[in-house]
């Protein structure tokens, strides 16, 4: 019997249990409600398997599709979640402490089988059925013993040998589905499908929401040139990216095409880009197993979140498992699966990435019922992560790949939404020549400092020094990088990697949203460049706000170095924040270009720190390290944190940013969120026609 027909076989059996135990009662009390309940829930999904393997999925009517997907969803919606295993505190609360968050985790798993239904992949369907079965044969067998549970600990082993004994399958196939666009499922469907028929939606095996239909609906209405010019923007940022940094794009055959389901049109139209350039699209889907490295942070193309709660309840359920035997062996999966793909692996140039904004802002409750990582797991996935970031480089060369990242708001920004996706469409092309020209000047003041200080106005308490590289010879190098709209779109920035020694003080912001979270009043100290305190205002506990930075902004590092300090040029942007009030909305990608901005974790420069770029005047770039970064020459698993998150300062909460000469004359860049730095006046001019228009107004 071949593969194919043992999962088929395998398949059948699991699902035939699984539909006795929706009915039966072999289990009592709340635990076999809760087996019952995923029973039926797993019937539902071979349900959703049946209909795509049958051809019905693509002759059904709009509301039929639209009234099956929300019913795979609807379980852990935010108006029925305090009611679903799905939510940590309900699973404890009805399977007591222990048993609930595992079987919560089991839950959360088993959700990940909706995407593999459409997929039609029975193998990934299988091994999670069986996971089921196998934990609801250990609670049958209890029952038969006299006891109401199993041992706590046989059933995490369970799960613990599912998880190890699957990486190596699952890293090999994710790896494949990142460099090998011939296994591309969603490619099929933005090619294939009639865009004007948005039931092609439903396809992908995502939860669709009026968001995704709307701004489907959205792009049909645009003219074909609007779209091109969209995708063209897209793309040429791409492109250049390799240009300026002098990598040869001509090596690479892959690119990965990362988006938010509604944008298929545009993105249609870069494939074709793309296609020009030598370049097939890889596009994979963000996973929600375990296997196939779960996060809160999307990596891939996927649909609207049914609840970032449930997400974020479940962002550490690695806590079942998670040991020094787990990531050793994860890493050698990871390099078995590197060698097997090496050769597809140095064709990739790397992602090509569209974000959306626009979504309510999300504050995250915090619950003591979740499953967390101990202080020693938390070492190790920080171990994990620095060792996997230089495998990954090892294979797909920082020196030789690029990326871009461009942004467009979704309906949930309000009422005024088309006309401000036409603003961001403006902003994201605006004249590529007037910011170089400018920034120019800012560069040739700055390269003359020693140092630069920036100081909050109002309420906010900033007050920073940061330290400037020494360059060996003016006449040829710069400090700071000209970024006109290349990577990171839209234009308006100078950006440097700043010395750590001699960086000193306070960073403060009243409100910020860093990787689609809220942080309020967040306040991080510097001593020499390297974080050495934080704090920020979302709880009641002051742990709690340690340990919300901890995670989402250090990601479990105990401190981290300032990898960039830049200056945002982009007050377009900032108008287009202040005018349409959606400052709290608008993602770090545009919100860094609108005032002072400083990266915590690695430099801009990440493994490519040997590389020589130049500025559009000729000069080369040469604050590319830090103290840190250097390391990599002695100590490399000391030199990258494999993360970079910016923290911006907006101009109306910025009093000075000055640089400061080595005899201590001083030089201001912009003073009470105004550019006064003689040439840079043109800045200015948004923010005056802002301001006639609001006075007009009254």
């Amino acid at each position: 019997m071949d593969m194919a027909e043992n999962v088929k076989e395998r398949y059948g059996l699991a699902k035939e249990r699984i539909s006795e135990i929706a009915v039966e009662d072999g289990i009592q009390g709340e635990y076999g409600v809760y087996f019952r309940n995923m029973a039926v829930f797993l019937g539902e999904i071979g349900d959703a398997y049946n209909y795509a393997e049958s051809g019905k999925l693509y002759e059904a009517s709009l509301e039929e599709l639209q009234e099956r997907n929300r019913s795979l969803y609807r379980d852990i919606l935010p108006e029925n979640y305090e009611r679903s295993y799905g939510n940590p505190s309900y699973a404890v609360k009805k399977l007591g402490d222990g048993y609930g968050q595992l079987l919560s985790f089991l839950y959360a798993e088993l959700r990940s089988l909706i995407a593999f239904a459409y997929e039609k992949d029975l193998f990934e369907m299988t091994i999670r059925m069986e996971l089921f079965l196998e934990i609801y044969s250990a609670f049958v067998c209890a029952g038969e013993e006299g006891e109401e549970v199993p041992d706590y600990e046989e059933l995490r082993q369970i799960v613990y040998w599912f998880v190890s004994d699957y990486s190596e399958l699952s890293a090999k196939k994710r790896l494949r589905e990142q460099l090998s666009p011939e296994e591309d499922f969603v490619l099929r469907i933005i090619a294939d499908s009639d865009l004007d028929d948005l039931r092609y939606l439903y396809y992908f095996g995502e939860y669709i929401t009026e968001e995704e239909l709307e701004t489907a609906r959205h792009l049909s209405r645009m003219e074909p040139e609007e779209i091109r010019r969209m995708a063209d923007t897209y793309t040429e940022g791409y492109r250049i990216g390799f240009e300026v940094c002098n990598k040869d794009i001509s090596k690479k055959k892959t690119v990965n095409i990362l988006y938010c389901l509604g944008f298929e049109r545009m993105i249609r139209a870069a494939v074709d880009n793309f296609a020009a350039m030598g370049l097939r699209p890889a596009i994979y889907r963000a996973r929600e197993s375990v296997l196939w490295g779960k996060s809160i942070r999307k990596n891939g193309y996927y649909g609207a979140a049914a609840n970032r709660q449930y997400e974020y309840d479940h962002k550490e359920d690695q806590a079942l498992y998670l040991d020094k035997q787990y990531t050793n062996r994860r890493l050698e999966v990871m390099k078995e699966a590197f060698e097997e793909l090496k050769e597809e692996a140095s064709l990739l140039g790397g992602p090509a990435v569209v974000e959306v904004f626009g979504e309510e802002p999300f504050v995250p409750e915090t619950k003591a019922e979740t499953l967390k990582l101990s202080e020693r797991q938390q070492k190790l996935e920080v171990a994990y992560m620095a060792d996997a970031g230089e495998l990954r480089n090892e294979y797909i060369k920082g020196e030789e790949r690029s990326f871009t990242i461009i942004a467009f708001p979704v309906p949930a920004i309000g009422g005024k939404y088309e006309e401000i996706f036409d603003e961001t469409v403006r902003i994201n092309t605006l004249d590529y020549n007037l910011y170089r020209k400018i920034q120019q000047t800012m560069t040739e003041a700055l390269d003359k400092a020693d140092y630069v200080t920036v100081k909050g106005m109002g309420e906010n308490r900033t007050d920073l020094k940061v330290k400037l590289h020494e360059l060996g010879d003016p006449s040829k190098e710069t400090n700071f990088e000209n970024c006109v709209a290349d990577v990171n779109i839209p234009v308006g920035e100078v950006f440097t990697s700043p010395l750590l020694k001699g960086t000193n003080g306070l960073l403060h912001v009243s409100r910020v949203f860093l990787n689609g979270l809220e942080y309020r009043d967040l306040e991080i100290t510097f001593t020499d460049g390297m974080i050495s305190g934080y704090r920020c205002r979302n709880f009641t506990s002051e742990e709690e706000n340690k340990k919300y930075i901890k995670d989402h902004v250090l990601f479990r590092h105990d401190t981290l170095p300032m990898g960039e300090f830049a200056i945002g040029t982009n007050t377009a942007a900032y108008v287009m924040a202040k005018k349409y009030g959606i400052g709290d909305k608008l993602p770090i990608l545009i919100a860094e270009k609108m005032g002072p901005h400083f990266a915590v974790g690695d430099t801009c420069y990440s493994h490519e720190e040997d590389l020589v770029t130049y500025n559009p005047d000729g000069k080369a770039m040469a604050a590319k390290e830090n103290e840190v970064s250097a390391l990599r020459h002695t100590d490399r698993g000391k030199a990258y944190f494999n993360c970079h998150t910016d923290i911006t300062i907006p101009y109306d909460e910025l009093g000075e940013l000055a640089a400061v000469k080595k005899d201590g004359k001083k030089e201001a860049i912009i003073r009470e969120g105004r550019f006064v730095l003689k040439g840079c006046e043109a800045l200015n001019v948004p923010l005056d026609e802002f301001i006639h228009g609001m006075n007009s107004e009254i």
